[in-house]
C-alpha cells in the first residue's frame, strides 16, 4: 500500500512532522521553516523566492509553478525597465541562471477592477489586500544544475494544497492522509499557520471563499477514483492514525 501524508497549513496543522510508518510526506510554502518534507510545493512567486534564497532547494525537492531558467548571459534586468512595480532579487553570488516571475499593478488592477464587477458583493479592501500581496518582479539567481526544484507544468492556477494532494495520487499513491485542511470562511478570520509572517496575509484578515478550493479537490477525486482520502482530525484520530509526533 502506497501511503502519502499531504499537509496543509491550517492551523490544526501539527507544528513538529509525523513520523512513524512508511509515508511519502508532502507539504505547502513555508512549512520548510519548521521541518523538511519529502516534497515541497510552491505556487506563489514570492514564497517560491523566499524557499530558493534559504537553501532549502538545493537540498530537498521542490515543485515550484512557471520556474523557467533562463540562460546564462541574460540579463534579467533589461526586464525591469519602465516596469511600475518593485523588483526583489535574491544575492547573484556564482549562480549563472535565474528565473524571473512576477505581476504588475496594472494587471492586478485590472483582475480586481473585473472581480469587483462579477462578484459586488466581495469587500474590495480585502480583496485588494490578497491579489496586492505578492505584486512585483521576482529576480531569483539559480543553480540550476545542482538544485532539486521540479518545474510543474500541471496543475497551473491551483491552490498550493490541491496541487500537492494531485502530485500525490499522481505519483501512485493508494491512500493520502491530510493534514491541516482546514477550509476557510470568508466571514471569518483566515485560517493559516503562517498567518501574519513574512509573505502572508495579516493576522486580521479575511478568509477565503472557497469553491475553486472545492471545485479541484472534486477534480482530483473524479481522475484518481481508487484513491482512499482521510482528513485526519475530521475521518480519523491521530490515535487511529498510529503514528506519532517527533518530539
Amino acid at each position: 500500500m502506497n501511503k502519502h501524508i499531504v499537509y496543509g497549513n491550517g492551523e490544526s496543522r501539527p507544528r513538529k512532522p509525523i513520523i512513524g510508518g512508511d509515508f511519502t510526506t508532502w507539504g505547502c510554502n513555508a512549512i520548510y521553516r519548521d521541518f523538511v518534507v519529502d516534497n515541497l510545493v510552491s505556487v506563489d512567486y514570492n514564497m517560491q523566492q523566499e524557499i530558493y534564497e534559504s537553501g532549502y532547494a538545493l537540498k530537498n525537492k521542490c515543485w515550484f509553478n512557471d520556474w523557467d531558467v533562463l540562460p546564462a548571459g541574460f540579463d534579467p534586468h533589461a526586464l525591469t525597465i519602465g516596469i511600475d512595480s518593485r523588483v526583489y532579487e535574491t544575492e547573484r553570488g556564482d549562480y549563472q541562471g535565474c528565473v524571473v516571475q512576477g505581476k504588475t499593478k496594472d494587471t492586478v488592477e485590472a483582475n480586481i477592477k473585473e472581480a469587483m464587477f462579477h462578484n459586488p458583493h466581495l469587500d474590495e479592501k480585502d480583496l485588494r489586500q490578497k491579489v496586492e500581496k505578492d505584486v512585483g518582479l521576482y529576480i531569483t539567481w539559480v543553480d540550476e544544475y545542482n538544485d532539486k526544484v521540479i518545474n510543474l507544468d500541471y496543475p497551473r492556477g491551483w491552490s498550493a494544497g490541491n496541487t500537492a494532494l494531485y502530485l500525490a495520487c499522481k505519483s501512485g499513491a493508494d491512500e493520502v492522509y491530510m493534514l491541516g485542511f482546514d477550509g476557510s470562511n470568508y466571514s471569518e478570520s483566515i485560517n493559516n499557520i503562517y498567518k501574519g509572517s513574512k509573505n502572508y496575509l495579516p493576522e486580521d484578515s479575511r478568509g477565503f471563499n472557497t469553491i475553486n478550493w472545492n471545485n479541484q479537490y472534486r477534480m482530483i477525486q473524479l481522475e484518481f477514483t481508487d484513491v482512499k482520502f482521510y482528513n485526519v482530525g475530521t475521518d480519523l484520530t491521530y490515535d487511529n492514525f498510529k503514528i506519532t509526533y517527533e518530539t
